[in-house]
C-alpha cells in the first residue's frame, strides 16, 4: 500500500477561510461515522506576510514562511497539501520543489468543476486579487476551452473588491459581502454567466449576506475540498479492498 492518506492544509490566508476551507471538506466527504471523514493536519498560522501586499512591491514576500507552513505539514506525515488561498499559488513551483507530499492546484480542481456543469458558459467572470489576475492561470485555463473571461476594470478593484476582502479578514462579513456583491453584479450584468470567486474571502462573504446570484458562482475552494474528497474516497477504497484481500488470502 501507498503512504497513508493525510491532507495537509497550508492555510491562514485567512484564518477564516481557512475553516470555512475545512467545513467544505466535510461537506464534501459523505461519511456515516467520524472514523470515515477524511484526515487532515491543518497549518492555520495566520502571521503569513500578506500576498496582496507582496506582489504590489508594498510589503516582504511570504515565501519563508510558506516554506516553514510546507516543511511542518510534511514533518507531520502529510500525504498530499492543499492551499486554499489562490493568491499564494504565485509560489506554488518553489513549494512544490520543497515539498515531499505533493502539492495539489485550485486551479486544477476549479477547471474539474466546470467541466462538470450540466451547461458549459460561454462568458466566465473572475473575481480574485489583483496578483491572482496577473498571474493569468484562470485566464489561460478558460481560454483553452473557449471560454471568455470577464475581469474587473481597476476602479473596480480600489472600490470594491481590495475594501471588500479586507473588510471580510477583519471580521466585518456583512460589509464585506455588500462591497463584494457590488463586484459580482458588474460582472453578470457585462454578460458573464457565470462567476468564478477565486479569492477565499469572497464566497464567505457572499453567503454571508445570502447573495442572489450565489448559483451562478463557481467557488474555487469548494472544487479543492471535492477534488482533496475524492483522493481520500479512493485511498479509503483501495485500502479496504487491499484488507480484503489479505483476509482472503489467510
Amino acid at each position: 500500500m501507498a503512504k497513508p492518506f493525510l491532507l495537509g492544509v497550508l492555510g491562514g490566508m485567512g484564518p477564516l477561510a481557512t475553516l470555512d476551507f475545512q467545513h467544505k471538506l466535510l461537506q464534501a466527504t459523505p461519511a456515516d461515522s467520524d472514523q470515515q471523514q477524511l484526515p487532515s493536519v491543518v497549518w492555520n498560522v495566520p502571521q503569513i506576510a500578506d500576498r496582496q501586499k507582496a506582489l504590489a512591491g508594498l510589503g516582504p514576500s511570504p515565501l519563508p514562511q510558506l516554506l516553514q507552513g510546507i516543511e511542518k505539514l510534511n514533518q507531520a506525515g502529510a500525504s498530499h497539501i492543499a492551499i486554499p488561498c489562490n493568491t499564494a499559488h504565485h509560489w506554488y513551483d518553489e513549494l512544490s520543489r520543497a515539498s515531499n507530499a505533493p502539492l495539489l492546484h485550485i486551479v486544477d480542481a476549479t477547471m474539474a468543476s466546470l467541466a462538470n456543469l450540466a451547461h458549459k458558459p460561454q462568458r466566465v467572470g473572475l473575481i480574485a486579487t489583483q496578483g491572482t489576475l496577473d498571474a493569468g492561470w484562470y485566464q489561460q485555463r478558460l481560454a483553452q476551452q473557449g471560454i471568455e473571461v470577464l475581469l474587473p476594470n481597476d476602479d473596480e478593484l480600489q472600490q470594491w473588491f481590495v475594501p471588500g476582502c479586507y473588510a471580510v479578514k477583519r471580521g466585518a462579513l456583512h460589509e464585506g459581502g455588500e462591497l463584494l456583491a457590488k463586484q459580482a453584479k458588474a460582472l453578470l450584468a457585462r454578460g458573464a454567466q457565470q462567476l468564478i470567486l477565486a479569492c477565499t474571502e469572497v464566497p464567505v462573504a457572499l453567503e454571508a449576506i445570502a447573495a442572489p446570484f450565489l448559483a451562478q458562482t463557481c467557488d474555487p475552494s469548494q472544487a479543492l475540498a471535492q477534488q482533496c474528497a475524492q483522493i481520500w474516497l479512493d485511498y479509503h477504497h483501495s485500502y479496504s479492498t487491499h484488507i480484503q484481500r489479505n483476509n482472503s488470502n489467510k
